[in-house]
């Protein structure tokens, strides 16, 4: 975990964005773990990035978390979608890495029945999906995604073979910031949301073959 705190302490958001793919992500709930790889991230860039909620240093009280440390949790509500995010940079520098999929590994049936039943790449293939198959809450807010009970795993991360950049979804009528390739995703991956069935790697999920 040190190796990766210093990456969060040292890197760049967007190196950031992508060092996450392939990254285990925990959470411990009163139904037992429920964990996944993460597949798909978007970096923000505020207070430059037109896109940020935190977009020319603005402050609210939602956006009191983007300001903490590196690893902070900033969770803010999207049509009544719970969204997740990591602070990425230096308290004060409102940078983050938005988590906008995984690939469902412990606890599936739980997140099953926590997404009502759905299956497959319906099952986390989306911000406000993973989050509600994760069972994640509110009271995660503010809490350090190395520590607590929403955390990250880096000795069962996953290491992708290829990572494709892509423009982020849903940010129209941003200038720049609606086309720079800003979302990172493992390619191949069933869990990406938004991609065709073609690209879909039905043998490895867009993984390198591990080595024992």
């Amino acid at each position: 975990m040190n190796e990766t705190i210093h990456f969060f302490n040292t890197k760049s958001t967007e190196e950031i964005a992508q060092f996450l793919l392939g990254m285990y992500l925990e959470h411990e709930t009163e139904e037992g773990t429920l964990a996944g790889y993460i597949v798909d991230t978007e970096a923000y860039l505020g207070p430059d990035d037109e896109a940020a909620h935190s977009f020319g240093l603005r402050k609210t009280p939602r956006l009191r978390a983007m300001y903490e440390k590196p690893g902070t949790i900033y969770l803010y509500t999207m049509h009544t979608h719970l969204i997740l995010n990591m602070v990425t940079k230096d308290k004060g520098i409102p940078q983050g890495v938005m988590i906008r999929a995984i690939q469902p590994v412990e606890g599936l049936e739980q997140m099953e029945a926590n997404r009502n039943g759905r299956k497959g790449a319906e099952l986390s293939n989306g911000p406000g999906k993973l989050v509600s198959a994760l069972g994640i809450t509110k009271e995660s807010y503010g809490r350090s995604i190395f520590d607590s009970t929403l955390r990250i795993v880096p000795e069962k991360r996953k290491q992708p073979q290829k990572i494709i950049a892509l423009p982020r979804i849903g940010i129209p009528n941003k200038g720049i910031w609606t086309e720079l390739p800003l979302r990172y995703v493992v390619s191949g991956n069933p869990y990406i949301s938004k991609q065709k069935r073609s690209d879909i790697d039905q043998t490895t999920f867009g993984w390198k073959e591990e080595v024992e």
